[in-house]
Order: C-alpha cells, then sequence, then structure tokens
C-alpha cells in the first residue's frame, strides 16, 4: 500500500508542476491526456488496486479521489487563465481597419396598433376630422347614463365593465363618453372629431378579443347630417383603408346612444372572403358599430335636436390592424414576441 500511496503523491507533484508551464490550451488538453485521461498515468498507477488487501483498497482509494480531484480545480483555474491570456493576446495583435463599414444598428418601430391607429387617423384626418382626447377613467354618467343606458339596462351588462374603488368611476368599457364631452365643449356649434384611445371589458382572451384594446370613435354634429353622410364617409374609409373596391355591407343594429343603428362588415382580406377562423367562416370581418346620434345622447351633450343631428361610429384598432397587416390571431399583439413585431 505505502508503495502506491507514494507514487500516487509523486504524481500529484509531477503533475502540477507541469501544468503550470503548460501555456497554450492545446497543452493544457495534452496535459490531461497525460495524466487525468482515461489512458493517463492516474489511471494506470489505480490498476495496482487489485494487488492490495480489502482493508487497504478503500485507503488508497480515497487518496486517489483527494488528488484527482486536486489535479482537476488545478486545470480549470488554470484552463481558464490560459483562455483569457489567449483572448488578450489575440485582441492586441489585431488592427483595425478604419475602411470597413461599421456595424448595422438593429432601430425600433412603432407598433402595429400605432400604425394602425395613425393610418386611420390620417384618413379621417383628410376627411376633416380633429383629434378629441378623453380620459380612461370615467365617471358612470358618462360612460353610460347620458349615452341612454339608463340603470339597469341590459346593455350595461354586455360591456363587462372594470369598477374602480370609488364608487361612480369605472374603467371606460367604449371610447363613447368622449361624446358627450366632446358635445358639452362645443355645442352648440357644429362638430367633426375623432376620439381615439383604449378601452377595458372584462372579456375572456381569445383570437378576436382581449380585455385592453383601442377603439377609435367619429363623432359629426350638425344641421341636416343624414344617414346617406355616415354610409359616405365609412364607405371612403373602406376604400382607403383595405384598397379600392373593397367590399362592405350595412346590418340592422341596436345601439342604446344611436338610433337607426347599424353594424358595418369588411370582406375580409385574410382570407379574401373564403372563410376563416377570424371571420368565423363568414368571409365578412365586422369593422365597426354605427348609427345616427340618438335625440337623447344630443340633448345629454347641449344640442337640440330639433336642430342638430349626427351620426357616431366606434371601431376597435386590433381588428383594423388584423385585416390591414394579414394576422390572424389579436393576442400577437401584445404577446412581447420580438419575431411577430419584426415580420408585422
Amino acid at each position: 500500500m505505502s508503495t502506491i500511496l507514494e507514487q500516487l503523491a509523486a504524481l500529484e507533484t509531477e503533475a502540477l508542476d507541469v501544468l503550470q508551464r503548460a501555456e497554450t490550451t492545446e497543452k493544457t488538453e495534452a496535459w490531461h491526456g497525460e495524466f487525468l485521461g482515461r489512458k493517463g498515468r492516474l489511471t494506470t498507477i489505480l490498476r495496482g488496486m487489485g494487488q492490495l488487501s480489502a482493508e487497504e483498497r478503500p485507503v488508497v482509494g480515497r487518496q486517489a479521489n483527494i488528488i484527482k480531484t486536486t489535479l482537476e480545480e488545478a486545470l480549470q483555474k488554470h484552463q481558464n487563465a490560459v483562455a483569457q491570456s489567449e483572448m488578450e493576446s489575440a485582441l492586441s495583435a489585431e488592427g483595425i481597419d478604419v475602411t470597413l463599414p461599421g456595424r448595422p444598428q438593429s432601430l425600433g418601430k412603432l407598433h402595429p396598433t400605432t400604425q394602425a391607429m395613425r393610418d386611420i387617423l390620417d384618413i379621417f384626418g383628410n376627411m376633416g376630422f380633429q383629434i378629441y382626447d378623453a380620459p380612461e377613467v370615467e365617471s358612470d354618467d358618462n360612460n353610460f347614463t347620458l349615452l341612454n343606458f339608463p340603470p339597469g339596462h341590459p346593455a350595461r351588462e354586455m360591456q363587462d365593465t372594470f369598477f374602480t374603488k370609488d364608487e361612480g368611476i369605472i374603467l371606460r368599457t367604449h371610447t363613447s363618453p368622449g361624446q358627450i364631452r366632446a358635445m358639452r365643449e362645443f355645442a352648440p356649434e357644429p362638430i367633426r372629431v375623432m376620439l381615439p384611445g383604449k378601452c377595458y371589458r372584462n372579456e375572456d382572451v381569445t383570437t378576436r378579443s382581449e380585455m385592453m384594446f383601442y377603439q377609435v370613435e367619429g363623432l359629426v354634429v350638425g344641421r341636416k347630417v343624414t344617414m346617406s353622410d355616415l354610409k359616405g364617409v365609412l364607405l371612403n374609409y373602406a376604400n382607403k383603408m383595405y384598397g379600392e373596391g373593397r367590399k362592405i355591407r350595412f346590418r340592422k343594429a341596436y345601439f342604446p346612444f344611436t338610433e337607426p343603428s347599424v353594424e358595418v362588415d369588411v370582406s375580409c382580406s385574410l382570407c379574401n372572403g373564403e372563410g376563416c377562423r377570424v371571420c368565423k367562416y363568414q368571409g365578412w370581418l365586422e369593422i365597426s358599430g354605427a348609427g345616427m346620434v340618438h335625440p337623447v345622447v344630443l340633448k345629454n351633450g347641449g344640442y337640440d335636436p330639433a336642430e342638430f343631428s349626427g351620426f357616431a361610429f366606434g371601431m376597435g384598432i386590433e381588428r383594423q390592424a388584423m385585416m390591414k397587416r394579414q394576422v390572424d390571431d389579436i393576442r400577437y399583439f401584445y404577446s412581447n414576441d420580438a419575431r411577430f413585431l419584426e415580420r408585422v
């Protein structure tokens, strides 16, 4: 036993000494093969353990493991130092070629919903609409009551409202409360405004729906404003946004703040009207709810319904972006996936 222990001790001393003189990565790898490899010198010495008694083998085995661990740790530390030295030598030896072009910098861009919002506002801006900003935290009166949603009205339940701790204060469920604010600010003058911003509803998140989403609302109030004016504005928008000749259709609908009310559909650009999961395999995708401003809402906004009339329409920005950019799942917009944001 004493002979093997002496061989192990001598091997440890020699190995550490040789390792300190290994100045390159190649030499450290060669050192590993010579001392710790499968056919290395440590393995060769340990083959003699078969001649030891059962009491001697554990003692020699423990000592061999200690020496092996010591050598492996020393090798790792020395290899790190050699690698750092080699990298510094390589960098210092490199010259700088000032004629080479600089590395390109990746630039950010506007989020697709922001781009869609700007496209929409540009189109309506060219039709004479002005932007009107309204708050996202609203009173129940502005969001519902003054828009002809009386307390207990079933349509309130369709909004899936987020309530705050303060009674009567909510997160707006649509941009329509901005209609009341705009009318009360400008009445009795005619107005033509766009109301963009975020809305909040406690809805299930699906390919078509999110609990936080953007809307943009249009409002026109003046003398002799008709349903034909509304149709002309929305038809012009569809042609500008989705290309000339895009098919649209108007369906009768109900909204408390407009009468009569319509829903506006455009032929789905994702499937060219053939049917897909986004358009529910109908070939049509709803882009807007619209109608003539209800006389009660006009009166609450400060206009005399006997002299003034108006129309309003609202649309979700994400839905417009999906159609414009061939996106088939609304959840992609807020998934923070850089690959998606780069593609669109």
